[in-house]
C-alpha cells in the first residue's frame, strides 16, 4: 500500500519546485508522519539554495533524510514537526520533531522522531534543530558565572545562543548585529543589544554567528585578554580574512570552531544526539523563543519564498512553513 505526498526540491541552484512522492506503508519499526510545520533556516538553507556548498563539504553537509546530491537536484531541510498517523502505540497521535526536509508526509524509522513536550507549541518546536546547535556551542565553551558575553550575529543561531545565555546566573549578555531592528528581538529574549560600532569590549567569551569576515573580526576585537571566540558561522564557499597581527597573539586569544554534526567533546561520553535534541525541545517551553519566528508561508509557496529569503528581499530569522494537507 502506498500513499502520495509532496516534497520541495532544489531543481537547480536558485530554482525550487514541488514534486510528488510515493510513500511506502510503514514497517513495524517505522512511523508515518503528517507534517504540520517546517522551518527554513535562513543561513544554511539559503546557501544550499544558491548552490554555494563547497565540493569538499558535500558529505559533511548532507541532511539525515536528504535525497539527491549537491549542488542539485537535491531535497534538503531539517526542521520538521508533524503528527504520527501510523506507528508504535506510544507514538501514534503524538506531535514529533524530525530532521526531515520540507514534505507533506514521510515515513522514517521510529527512532528518528522525538516527541514534542506538551508545553511546547508545534510551531515553536521547528526551532529545535537550531536550539540544539546553541546547546552544543555552550557545551563546547561553557561560560562561567559572572562572565561578560557577546553574541555577534543576530540570526537564528545567534539569537538561540543569546536566549540560552540569558538563563545563566550573573552573566551579562549583549547581542550584536548590524540591523538595529534586532534590538526588539534582543529585548524579547532578555538580553542587551548593540550595533557593531557600539558593542561593549572586554568580553570573556564571544559567540560569532554572523557568517561574515567583518563579524569575526569584530568578535576578536571585543575580547578581553585570553578570551575565546566560539565560531558558529558556516561560510559556504566564501573566503574569510581577519587581521591577526594586533592583539591576537599578545592577548593570547582563542578561536574555537563549533558545529552540530558531532556532540561537543565535553559531553560526548555522557550524551548522545537524541539526548541533545530532547534537551533542546525541553528548553523551547520558554515563550521567549517565539521572537525567532518572524514570518510564515504555506507549503505551496515555498518555491517562491526561498529565492526571496536568499536575496534578503524577504527578511526573516526563522520562516515558518505551514501545511494544510492539500
Amino acid at each position: 500500500m502506498t500513499r502520495e505526498a509532496h516534497a520541495f526540491w532544489l531543481r537547480a541552484p536558485g530554482q525550487g519546485e514541488i514534486r510528488p512522492v510515493r510513500l511506502p506503508a510503514p514497517g513495524s519499526d517505522e512511523v508515518l508522519v503528517r507534517t504540520r510545520f517546517s522551518g527554513v533556516s535562513r543561513g544554511t538553507e539559503t546557501l544550499v539554495f544558491a548552490g554555494r556548498v563547497p565540493a569538499s563539504q558535500y558529505a559533511a553537509m548532507r541532511a539525515p533524510f536528504q535525497e539527491g546530491d549537491f549542488p542539485a537536484p537535491v531535497k534538503y531541510g531539517y526542521l520538521n514537526v508533524g503528527e504520527v498517523e501510523q506507528g508504535p502505540d506510544d507514538l501514534r497521535g503524538r506531535t514529533v520533531f524530525c530532521l526531515h526536509p520540507h514534505q507533506t508526509a514521510y515515513v522514517v524509522p521510529a527512532s528518528a522522531v522525538v516527541p514534542v513536550p506538551d508545553a511546547v507549541p508545534p510551531a515553536r518546536a521547528v526551532l529545535a534543530g537550531t536550539v540544539e546547535t546553541a546547546v552544543n556551542a555552550l557545551w563546547d565553551a561553557p561560560p562561567l558565572v559572572g562572565d561578560r558575553v557577546s553574541v555577534v550575529g543576530g540570526g537564528m543561531v545567534g539569537c538561540s545562543v543569546a536566549a540560552l545565555l540569558a538563563r545563566f546566573p550573573g552573566i551579562r549578555v549583549e547581542l550584536v548585529d548590524v540591523d538595529p531592528a534586532r534590538a526588539g528581538v534582543a529585548a524579547a529574549l532578555g538580553v542587551e543589544f548593540a550595533t557593531p560600532e557600539q558593542a561593549t569590549g572586554g568580553r570573556d567569551l564571544v559567540v560569532h554567528a554572523s557568517a561574515t569576515g567583518a563579524g569575526l573580526q569584530r568578535a576578536l576585537d571585543l575580547l578581553a585578554p585570553e578570551g575565546t571566540v566560539v565560531e558558529l558561522s558556516w561560510y559556504g564557499d566564501r573566503p574569510v580574512q581577519v587581521a591577526l597581527g594586533g592583539n591576537f597573539h599578545s592577548g593570547r586569544l582563542t578561536i574555537r570552531g563549533s558545529q552540530v554534526g558531532a556532540v561537543a567533546p565535553a559531553r560526548r561520553a555522557s550524551r548522545g544526539y537524541a539526548d541533545r535534541l530532547a534537551l533542546a525541545l525541553e528548553l523551547l517551553a520558554d515563550p521567549a523563543f517565539d521572537a525567532l519566528i518572524t514570518g510564515g508561508s504555506p507549503f505551496a509557496e515555498l518555491p517562491d519564498v526561498l529565492p526571496r529569503l536568499t536575496t534578503g528581499s524577504l527578511p526573516a530569522l526563522c520562516h515558518l512553513i505551514s501545511y494544510d494537507g492539500k
